[in-house]
């Protein structure tokens, strides 16, 4: 068992450096309404594509020193961060949610599709995030075709594992989340956007796809952190109240904080209540 955790650490860490810096690239175009196929990465400065020993991932920033082989131009200390951080966050979805040992092979398959799932949504919610805060958008070209590839997952992995009533909680999930939201939104136009509502959508899907624990706790920490991040930033004179800031993010950590601690989280409230 450690073996293949380590396995399927060091396989998921490789993969989160590699993808890092795909979402580097999708942070920077897509808001743009660039390709983020074609052109080739070329430094902004002096149009020198950049060179394929220069592209690897953490390892050829540090060997540059954060600089343009052919210009000395400085390059940003996020590109990294980005790759390093995507790169820690695949390990930890990866052991959170690693397959049950003596599974069934259709099961163990089943659940693999499931990680594979939990990692889509961890990358698409790496670039979202990033995008937000940059933009405060929340693009289509990322939040919609997130839809039908999660769907898709997802369904394949109950058809493995059998795991219905899986699916149909997330598909009622997906509708109450979005729902809320939207019902937020025409309620408070300034406050919340339609970007938020279609990303509610898909978190929701996730979220009680994984139980209906998830999907509270998940739900709620959106607001309990976004609203303390800004009570704090009003306290510190850093905002306003009429001041805009990007909710996504914080509906993308509170999701995640649904994700892998909304079970046993909302297991001891309903204990607290007396009600399990």
């Amino acid at each position: 068992m450690t073996a293949a955790v380590t396995l399927i650490g060091s396989l998921t860490a490789a993969l989160g450096l590699a993808l890092g810096s795909f979402l580097n690239v999708v942070v920077h175009r897509v808001p743009a309404g660039l390709s983020v196929v074609a052109p080739a990465s070329a430094c902004p400065r002096c149009a020198h594509p950049i060179r394929r020993r220069d592209n690897v991932p953490v390892v050829s920033w540090l060997v540059l020193r954060g600089r343009c082989r052919d210009c000395a131009t400085p390059i940003s200390v996020r590109y990294p961060l980005v790759e390093a951080a995507t790169a820690v966050l695949f390990v930890l979805v990866a052991v959170r949610f690693l397959p049950g040992a003596g599974s069934t092979p259709a099961v163990l398959a089943g659940q693999l599709v499931l990680l594979a799932a939990l990692l889509t949504a961890m990358a698409g919610s790496v670039a979202l995030a990033l995008i937000d805060l940059d933009t405060q958008r929340l693009p289509n070209r990322i939040v919609l075709p997130a839809y039908p590839v999660l769907l898709v997952l997802l369904t394949l992995s109950s058809a493995l594992t059998g795991e219905w009533s899986a699916l149909l909680r997330g598909l009622v999930g997906m509708v109450v989340l979005g729902g809320v939201y939207l019902l937020l939104a025409l309620a408070v136009p300034r406050g919340m956007g339609l970007g938020d509502v279609k990303l509610a959508g898909v978190l929701g899907l996730v979220l009680a796809y994984l139980g209906w624990g998830p999907l509270a706790v998940g739900a709620f920490a959106a607001f309990l952190l976004g609203g303390t991040f800004g009570i704090v930033l009003l306290v510190a004179g850093r905002a306003r109240r009429s001041t805009g800031i990007p909710f996504g993010p914080w509906m993308l950590l509170g999701a995640w904080v649904g994700a892998f601690a909304g079970g046993p989280i909302w297991g001891a409230y309903l204990r607290l209540l007396g009600l399990h």
